[in-house]
Formats: structure tokens, C-alpha cells, sequence
């Protein structure tokens, strides 16, 4: 991957080197049963790696980054309360100014793996901008690979109305690049999926479209707010995350709005990340969902 070195990384060294809400047990919850570590162990590992038109799976991920043709780098972005939140965005190989995604990580803070899935939905056109949502903790770990046990405790002070301040503004600093058109939509995964689904309530600005991979919904009184189509991705064998979707449907369905969502059979709580998982049904749901993905954002961003 080519990757420029701009005089923001060197503010983003020093920052990491100095220093509708959720409760903290929901951030904990999100992830009853996900590592984020990867064991390479079973055929279907391999066969997601020999797949590039998939995103790469949690252990394959830092090679997928390096072999990567596509420019990406960091960037600081300025937050309207002074202070900044630091940025992985990568740019699509096209000549024509492409629509934005934010991708929404996961509670284990901006790690490889999400900085991957960037790179993947930049391969299919977008330009792709991961927020490090945790910028201003001290989380430990090398900028680009954070400690994923202090991402975890980190990411319990963050609110649903801080986590909408931040993409809100980062969405708007990646819609004012060169190579950008003026609307995005959002992507997230586990906590990531259950913060895309109340931005998609936040209804900000130029927002056009949400993807919720296996995140909880919101609860249905707030949504009334939500203006925009809504994708959800869940695994079958994950009743926590699934037993919030009947009332998100049948209160987005009352209203008129758009929210198609899709369980597939066997699949696990994390399947985009883990996809040796669960003898084969991570990665079948992988190969569904992620050609979803991209034509749900293709479909509603122009």
C-alpha cells in the first residue's frame, strides 16, 4: 500500500503518545462471544484469503494493508470543541469524485482489521475514512494497532451523542476533499453497528445511507428520526443482537422507512471479522453480506 507521511502523523504520534447514550455494560455486551484475536485453523480461512473481493479477515489483515495498491493515509481532523480525531482514509483508484463511507470500528478502538475493511470498500469505489473514536484516551499500542483490552475500557466513556459528533464531523471533513462528493453514508461493525444505526437517528447532514452489521438497534421511540434507508447484517446464531430486530422492523415498517436486514443461518456474532468461524457459516455469511453491503451503498449514494 502506498502510504504518504504528511506533517499530521507527527501530531498523531504525540497525541497517542500523551495522553441516546449507552451504558458502559451495553459496550461490553456488543461483543458477548467476539475475539478480536484470529485463529487461522480451518479451510475456510484460507479460501477468504484467496477471495480479494471480500474484505480481509481479522488475521489476514495487515497483509491485505501491505499489499495494497490503493493510496491511503492519517489525518487529524478538527472537532468543533477544539479538540481533533485522528483518521485512516484511503482513496479509490477512479478519476471521478466518488461518495464517502465512514467505517465505524469496533470496540477494540481503529485496529488493522477495520483499516482493511476501508481499503476494501475503497477498491469498490469509495473513498473510505475510518475515525479513531478513542483519539483522545491514552490508549496503549502502537498508533496503528491498538491495545484491544485498553480499547475496550476506553470506549465505555463514549456516548452515542459524542460518537455522533465525531463521525458528523469527520463525514464532513472527508466530503471537502478534492476527490470526494458531497454525501456519505456509514458503516459499523459490533458496537460499530449499533452506533451506524443511531447515526442513521442523528440524521445528519448529506447522510444517505447506514449499514449495521450486527450492532443493537435503537430503541424504537427514537425511530421516527431516522430519514435515511437502513441495512442490517446479522449472524442467525447471535439472539442478544437478535432480539432487537423484530421491534426496529415492525416500528420502521409502521412509519414507512426503509430498513431491510438479513440473519444468516449458523453465522456468528463478529462473522465479517472471524470468517473460519462456525464451521463455514461466517464465511458463506461473508460472501452474502458484504456484496449487500456494497450494492446498498451503490444503490443510494451517487
Amino acid at each position: 500500500m502506498r502510504i504518504s507521511v504528511p506533517a499530521t502523523v507527527l501530531l498523531v504520534a504525540a497525541l497517542v503518545s500523551s495522553g441516546c447514550t449507552r451504558s458502559a455494560q451495553s459496550a461490553e455486551e456488543d461483543h458477548a462471544g467476539h475475539d478480536d484475536s484470529a485463529a487461522p485453523s480451518a479451510a475456510a480461512s484460507s479460501a477468504a484469503v484467496a477471495d480479494t473481493t471480500l474484505p480481509a479477515s481479522g488475521d489476514e489483515a495487515m497483509a491485505r494493508l501491505a499489499a495494497s495498491p490503493r493510496h491511503a493515509e492519517w489525518a487529524m481532523v478538527p472537532m468543533e470543541n477544539g479538540d481533533s480525531t485522528r483518521v485512516w482514509v484511503v482513496y479509490p483508484e477512479r478519476r471521478e469524485k466518488a461518495p464517502v463511507v465512514v467505517v465505524i470500528h469496533e470496540i477494540f478502538g481503529l485496529s488493522p482489521w477495520i483499516r482493511a475493511v476501508a481499503d476494501q470498500l475503497a477498491a469498490e469505489g469509495f473513498v473510505a475514512v475510518a475515525p479513531d473514536l478513542l483519539t483522545r484516551f491514552d490508549v496503549p499500542g502502537s498508533p496503528d494497532n491498538p491495545d484491544a483490552s485498553a480499547a475496550r475500557a476506553a470506549i465505555r466513556n463514549v456516548s452515542m451523542d459524542d460518537m455522533n459528533r465525531q463521525v458528523s464531523a469527520v463525514a464532513r471533513w472527508a466530503m471537502a476533499l478534492p476527490a470526494a462528493l458531497p454525501q456519505y453514508g456509514v458503516v459499523g461493525f459490533c458496537w460499530g453497528g449499533g452506533a451506524s444505526f443511531s447515526h442513521a437517528v442523528f440524521n445528519a447532514p448529506n447522510l444517505k445511507a447506514a449499514v449495521v452489521y450486527y450492532g443493537t438497534s435503537p430503541e424504537t421511540s427514537q425511530l421516527s428520526r431516522v430519514q435515511v434507508p437502513v441495512l442490517g447484517l446479522y449472524g442467525g446464531n447471535d439472539a442478544r443482537v437478535g432480539a432487537t430486530i423484530p421491534p426496529a422492523d415492525s416500528a420502521m415498517k409502521a412509519m414507512g422507512k426503509t430498513y431491510e436486514h438479513h440473519e444468516y443461518a449458523g453465522a456468528g456474532h463478529g462473522f465479517l471479522r472471524q470468517q473460519d468461524g462456525q464451521n463455514g457459516a461466517n464465511l458463506t455469511a461473508t460472501r452474502q453480506a458484504w456484496p449487500a453491503t456494497i450494492a446498498w451503498f451503490k444503490r443510494y449514494l451517487q
